[in-house]
C-alpha cells in the first residue's frame, strides 16, 4: 500500500510539473490549444515506403512525442502517428534559439508539429531534420511504458486510447477489422447484393434465440427491445422483391459475457432468394478465402497455435453424425423422447424442463463435438426443436436445412434454407410460445407482421448470419473478443 501511494505521489507530482510547463507556454504566447490546425502533407509510413522518392523534400507530420533523446543543443526524438514513427532531428540553429527553449518544456506523450526535410542518418535511420517543432497539446498524464504500467487487461479495455498508443499491435488488430469489413462488402456487392439497414429498435425482437434488452419508448408508451438478429426485417425485404439483400450492424443479446461474448456486438447477415443452405454453404466458403487472402494475402491461417487452411473443401457432416461419431448415440435411430433423456442421463448431459429431443441432441453437440473441430467443418441438418425459422429437410422432418460452421471449437455462422410457408411458420411460432411459458426466455415471441408479410409470398431463399468480431479474432489471433472491439462492454470501476 505504501508503494502504492509513493507512486500515485509521484505521478500526481509529473502531472503537476506538466501542468506548469503549459502555464509557462500559455505565460509566453505559446499556448497550443490557441491552434486549430497543422499543414501535414505526409505520414510516417509513406516517408519510409517511398524515401528515395521524397529524400531532401520539405514535409509536414503531426503526432504523438514518444521518445526523446537529448544530445546538448540537439535532440532526436520518435513522432508517432496514425500511420506508424518517425524520427526527428531537432538541432537550436535550425529552429532558432527560443523555439528550441519552448521545445525543452515538451513532455512525452506530447502532440506535436513538425516541418523538416527528409534525410538518413549516418545510421541509416530514415527521418526529418525539423526546421519547425510546434507543440499541437499538452498530455498532463504520463504515458505507461510498452505493458509496464498497462499490464492489467482490464485497464487496457477501459483505456483503450492508451491501449492505442503504446501497443502497436492493437493498433494493427483494428486496422485489419476494418480492411475485414471492407472485404466483405466487396465480395457480397460483387456479387450482386444490396446493403440495407433495418430497425436497431423493434417491438417484438425475433429471429434468435437469445434474451433481449428491453427498453420504453416514452411518446408511444409502449415497451420496445434492442435488436437480437437482423433476420426478419430483412426476410421482409425478399417479399417486397429484393432478392440479395445483407446488413451489417449492431445487435444487442443481454446474455452472459466472455471471452467470445459481449452483449453488443456486429453482425452480417444475407439472404438470398432462389437458393438454398447449399447454395449458401457455397458461398460463405468462397467469402472465407476471398476476406483471407484480401486481408492477410493468403488463405492458410495461423490462430490459438493451429494452422487453419481455408483453401481446402470445409468438411461437411450432420449433427446427429457427428455426435454418433464421438459419443456412439445415434439420435437418428431414437423415435421417443425417453430414449434421448436416458441417453443423456447416461452420460452427464444436463436436462431442461423444456427440452425435447432436438434440445438434447444440441447439448450432446454442445459438450461432446463443438470442443473437438479444429478445421473449418460445417455442421448440417438440425433438430426442428432449435430451428424455429428453417425448412424441413424432406426426407427427414424432424431436421432442418440449416448449417453452422465451426472453426478451432467456435461457430463462425449459422444458415438457413429459410422457412417461406406461412402455415408453418406460425405453428413454429406457437410451438416457441409454449416453450418461453414453459420457462425458455431466450425462445421466440410471436411476430403477427412477419407472418402476414410471408403470407404475400416469400421466395424459397438461402440465409446466412455471422458474427463479425468473431471472424476478426479468427484472422487476427486473438483470444477474446475483447481485443477486437474498441470499446468492449465493461462493468463501471467503483470511485
Amino acid at each position: 500500500m505504501d508503494t502504492e501511494l509513493n507512486q500515485n505521489t509521484e505521478l500526481n507530482e509529473q502531472q503537476r510539473v506538466r501542468l506548469e510547463k503549459l502555464q509557462a507556454l500559455q505565460a509566453a504566447g505559446n499556448d497550443p490549444y490557441v491552434r486549430t490546425t497543422y499543414d501535414v502533407s505526409t505520414f510516417s509510413q509513406h516517408i519510409h515506403d517511398n524515401f528515395d522518392a521524397v529524400e531532401g523534400q520539405v514535409v509536414g507530420i503531426a503526432g504523438r512525442l514518444m521518445t526523446r533523446r537529448v544530445m546538448g543543443k540537439a535532440s532526436f526524438i520518435d513522432v508517432q502517428d496514425g500511420h506508424g514513427r518517425i524520427q526527428v532531428y531537432v538541432k537550436r540553429e535550425n529552429i532558432s534559439e527560443e523555439a528550441y527553449d519552448a521545445f525543452n518544456q515538451f513532455d512525452i506523450g506530447d502532440l506535436v508539429g513538425v516541418a523538416g526535410t527528409v534525410f538518413r542518418t549516418q545510421k541509416g535511420e530514415v527521418s526529418v531534420n525539423a526546421t519547425e517543432v510546434v507543440l499541437l497539446a499538452k498530455s498532463l498524464h504520463v504515458l505507461p511504458e510498452k505493458y509496464h504500467g498497462l499490464t492489467d487487461k482490464e485497464t487496457r479495455y477501459r483505456q483503450r486510447y492508451l491501449d492505442l498508443i503504446v501497443n502497436p499491435e492493437v493498433r494493427d488488430a483494428f486496422v485489419k477489422r476494418t480492411a475485414i469489413i471492407k472485404a466483405i462488402r466487396a465480395f457480397l456487392d460483387g456479387r450482386g447484393y444490396m446493403e440495407v439497414e433495418t430497425p436497431v429498435l423493434q417491438t417484438i425482437p425475433g429471429g434468435a434465440s437469445a434474451r433481449p434488452f428491453v427498453t420504453h419508448h416514452n411518446t408511444l408508451d409502449m415497451q420496445m427491445f434492442m435488436r437480437i438478429a437482423l433476420e426478419l426485417p430483412l426476410k421482409r425485404l425478399l417479399v417486397g422483391g429484393f432478392e440479395r439483400v445483407y446488413e451489417m450492424g449492431r445487435n444487442f443479446r443481454n446474455e452472459g459475457m466472455s471471452h467470445k461474448h459481449n452483449p453488443e456486438f456486429t453482425m452480417l447477415e444475407l439472404y438470398e432468394a432462389y437458393t438454398d443452405y447449399n447454395g449458401i454453404m457455397a458461398l460463405v466458403e468462397e467469402m472465407f478465402r476471398y476476406v483471407a487472402q484480401a486481408v492477410l494475402g493468403t488463405t492458410t491461417i495461423t490462430c490459438e497455435g493451429h494452422e487453419i487452411d481455408l483453401s481446402k473443401p470445409f468438411k461437411q457432416i450432420s449433427m446427429a453424425e457427428a455426435v454418433k461419431v464421438q459419443t456412439g448415440v445415434d439420435f437418428y435411430e431414437m423415435t421417443k423422447l425417453e430414449e434421448a433423456q436416458t441417453a443423456a442421463k447416461a452420460h452427464g448431459v444436463e436436462l431442461q424442463p423444456h427440452f425435447g429431443k432436438g434440445h438434447i441432441l444440441e447439448a450432446f453437440f454442445d459438450k461432446f463435438v463443438e470442443p473437438t473441430i479444429i478445421q473449418p467443418t460445417f455442421i448440417m441438418d438440425h433438430p426442428i426443436e432449435i430451428s424455429p425459422l428453417t425448412k424441413r429437410k424432406p426426407d427427414r422432418p424432424e431436421y432442418t436445412e440449416r448449417f453452422e460452421l465451426f472453426i478451432l471449437g467456435k461457430e463462425f455462422g449459422n444458415a438457413y434454407s429459410e422457412l417461406n410457408d406461412p402455415i408453418d411458420q406460425r405453428a413454429r411460432f406457437a410451438y416457441q410460445e409454449a416453450q418461453r411459458q414453459a420457462g425458455d426466455d431466450e425462445a421466440n415471441m410471436i411476430d403477427e407482421d412477419f407472418l402476414t408479410a410471408i403470407e404475400y409470398g416469400m421466395p424459397p431463399t438461402g440465409g446466412y448470419g455471422m458474427g463479425i468480431d468473431r471472424f476478426v479474432m479468427l484472422l487476427t489471433d486473438s483470444h477474446s473478443i475483447r481485443d477486437v472491439l474498441l470499446f468492449p462492454t465493461m462493468r463501471p470501476e467503483r470511485v
